[in-house]
């Protein structure tokens, strides 16, 4: 049997439903709510944290195999800037009930319960790898997102789950493991596409990938970014990998959109 038959299906399908679930260790070092999310049949560990001037709500979404913990700085970054904030556990990680890992077939759903509860609008999802396909494919169907910021976002699951299978991963490998997962999962790989979401998607758009991204190679934000309508901007971060994008200056061009974005447009 040659190598390219030797990959496991169920070890495929295994990985891609179950990421690394790893604790929250990192804990907020400013005043915050601990919550509960009904989410689409399971619960949302979270926090909630409440700024003074009210401009509106901003849920982060952390990347697979990671938890609210990453989201720290983001919540920081934008409670001082006048925004409620929000950030949980997505599904089958961290804290949060769930066993498998869908990538935004359900997890749009349990966003959209978590939007259910924010109370000042705008609302704007900003959100990293996984959590950045979650965020478009929630904006593609829910108009009460005002904006959306992505960051190293797939632009479709099949094609991220075969660019990181193993080298030696035949066709028939992954067309099994695809099968396995999706009959585990109990949803449809192909229905997992950020690319396919993004023309139904009225809100602006903040695209961003580094281009040397090694992981998910920047192509897959350009597919997206060339799917939306406008208004929309894709940055290209030189330099950058796929969890190392944000910097100083990037949160300054993040915020400089993002107050024209929210800005009262003319009738």
């Amino acid at each position: 049997m040659g190598a390219g038959a030797c990959m496991a299906p169920s070890w495929g399908a295994n990985t891609l439903l179950h990421p690394q679930r790893r604790p929250v260790t990192r804990q907020p070092n400013r005043p915050f709510d601990a919550v509960e999310f009904q989410g689409s049949g399971v619960k949302l560990k979270g926090w909630w944290f409440h700024s003074a001037e009210k401009r509106g709500t901003v849920v982060v979404l952390h990347g697979g195999g990671d938890n609210r913990g990453a989201t720290v700085g983001a919540a920081d970054h934008f409670v001082a800037r006048g925004f409620d904030v929000v950030a949980y556990d997505s599904r089958a990680h961290g804290e949060l009930e769930g066993d498998a890992c869908t990538y935004g077939f359900y997890e749009k759903q349990d966003l959209r319960r978590v939007l259910d509860r924010a109370s000042t609008a705008p609302i704007v999802l900003i959100g990293i790898s996984m959590g950045a396909g979650i965020a478009l494919q929630a904006a593609a169907e829910d108009r009460r997102v005002a904006a959306v910021v992505a960051l190293s976002s797939f632009s479709d699951l099949r094609t991220a789950a075969i660019e990181r299978a193993p080298f030696f991963a035949s066709k028939g490998n992954l067309a099994e493991a695809f099968k396995l997962a999706e009959d585990a999962g109990k949803f449809r790989v192909d229905d997992v596409s950020p690319v396919a979401a993004a023309p139904r998607i009225q809100a602006p758009a903040l695209i961003i990938h580094g281009d040397h991204d090694e992981e998910t190679p920047h192509a897959h934000s350009q597919r997206i970014f060339a799917a939306l309508h406008e208004p929309k901007r894709l940055i290209l971060v030189p330099n950058a990998g796929h969890n190392n994008v944000l910097d100083a200056g990037l949160w300054r061009e993040i915020d400089s959109w993002l107050d024209a974005a929210l800005a009262p447009r003319a009738p």
